[in-house]
């Protein structure tokens, strides 16, 4: 299968989003990813449309989940709205054929004991109606993020890997999100997929701060503090499509899905 790659997009139209961009697949959100509202499909004729659509441009769709959602959290006022808000978007990511849906790893505060936080996790998968997969996200930055190093990504899989819906969970690997959190790019899909057996979907980004600093601000690639090769590596041995989510406008996401598609030609 040759490899997809891609961008986020906005969602009143994805197709025509991914086909000024160049992208072979496209991310969306489906309504404000730091609301609580949602989801919201805006492309005219609702779900059942974009659906079709995206069939007819042989275009993949990606949801990524709001950004709000925290099911780790050790406040019900927090964990319990996430799984509600989760399993919606799972709910409307299938209507749209996507597919799965991102959603970030999460973290409980400093005072709470982390192994809540995977128990919670455990939890949320138990009782999801995976209509399609998630996609746990590693994060950049938190001492008590339930994806953000190595070890805590073992200790999230141990615990939701007797989960029902176990089967239906994946991984995405931020390059960006990698870096910030002192992560080398070389070697990390072999150690991603030692841990969790399976990469489903990569975010190409570069960085615009130090290694380790725990920072989530992206960069368009090459011109940021990540390396760069070290993001071309990942991209091209993970075996996952890839979207960029990085800065500026669809001419700026285009260019760098041309220096994506370039470099790994080189290889």
């Amino acid at each position: 299968m040759a490899l997809l790659i891609g961008s986020h997009v906005e969602q009143e139209d994805p197709i025509a989003g991914a086909r000024v961009r160049g992208a072979e697949i496209a991310q969306i959100s489906l309504g404000d990813p730091r609301s609580w509202k949602g989801p919201v499909v805006e492309f005219p004729g609702g779900a059942p449309a974009l659906r079709e659509a995206a069939q007819q441009a042989n275009l993949p769709l990606v949801v990524h989940a709001p950004f709000v959602i925290n099911v780790a959290s050790t406040n019900s006022r927090i964990r319990i709205p996430s799984r509600k808000l989760l399993q919606k978007h799972v709910d409307a990511a299938a209507e749209i054929g996507a597919l799965g849906v991102v959603i970030h790893g999460g973290h409980v505060v400093k005072d709470a004991d982390p192994a809540d936080g995977f128990a919670h996790w455990h939890k949320a998968v138990d009782g999801l109606d995976a209509k399609v997969p998630i996609f746990i996200e590693n994060t950049a930055g938190g001492q008590h993020a339930m994806a953000r190093t190595l070890e805590a990504i073992e200790r999230l899989w141990d615990s939701i890997s007797t989960a029902a819906a176990f089967a239906q969970v994946g991984f995405c690997l931020d390059t960006c999100h990698a870096h910030a959190a002192g992560l080398e790019l070389h070697g990390l899909v072999d150690r991603i997929k030692a841990i969790t057996g399976r990469i489903d979907l990569v975010h190409a980004n570069d960085s615009r701060d130090a290694f380790g600093s725990g920072a989530d601000r992206h960069a368009n690639l090459g011109k940021g503090k990540a390396d760069a090769a070290g993001i071309v590596e990942v991209v091209a041995t993970s075996g996952a499509p890839a979207v960029v989510e990085t800065p500026g406008g669809a001419e700026d996401q285009a260019a760098d899905i041309v220096w994506l598609r370039d470099r790994i030609a080189q290889l």
